[in-house]
């Protein structure tokens, strides 16, 4: 029998939950869409029991992280053992709505270039406290680090992300600039 206050728990955090899975399935829809569902067996047959020493949150993320390490784990394994080492297609980014801005499009883009350039655990610890609203400490307790640890990470990380931005505004200006003088030559 459910636990009708679990499944209540569940449907309250779906959407954050699949976000997180987007983060740690590397922006695969499909995969951090198996991930969640595994995760979902997983809580709904008992393997993975929530006990109350943290946040249903923090715990629900924790057990999305360790399905998507432990997927990456098999999948490697898996590629190996077959010998298939070809690089896998990457899905195409998912339907823009044509009223966005270029420039919405050219600043969410520059920063998922520059989120893309940090160490995991940066950008690990990043996402779970902007997009996710955690704690450091929250964060900590997904990633399975002290909090000394994560604080480091999301310090350390800031830091990598501000100077990335940076030099992408740098590029983007320069870029500007010397489309504007070919266009005063010809």
């Amino acid at each position: 029998m459910l636990n009708p206050e679990l499944v209540e728990l569940l449907e309250e955090n779906h959407r954050a939950g699949f976000c997180w899975a987007l983060a740690c399935c590397n922006r695969n829809p499909h995969e951090a869409e198996d991930v969640l569902q595994t995760v979902y067996v997983k809580i709904l047959d008992g393997r993975a029991r929530f006990r109350g020493e943290s946040s249903f949150r923090t715990w629900f993320f924790a057990v999305i992280r360790l399905t998507a390490a432990d997927r990456r784990r098999r999948a490697a394994v898996r590629q190996v053992l077959t010998l298939r080492l070809a690089a896998h297609d990457r899905d195409v980014e998912p339907f823009e709505n044509p009223d966005e801005s270029v420039f919405a499009n050219e600043t969410r883009d520059a920063f998922r270039r520059a989120l893309g350039t940090l160490a995991r655990r940066q950008r690990e610890a990043l996402e779970l406290v902007f997009y996710h609203d955690m704690t450091i400490e929250q964060a900590a307790a997904v990633m399975s680090v002290t909090i000394g640890s994560a604080r480091q990470h999301y310090e350390r990380g800031k830091k990598r992300l501000r100077m990335a931005l940076e030099a992408s505004e740098v590029s983007y200006v320069a870029e500007w600039q010397r489309r504007e003088r070919a266009e005063e030559l010809s």
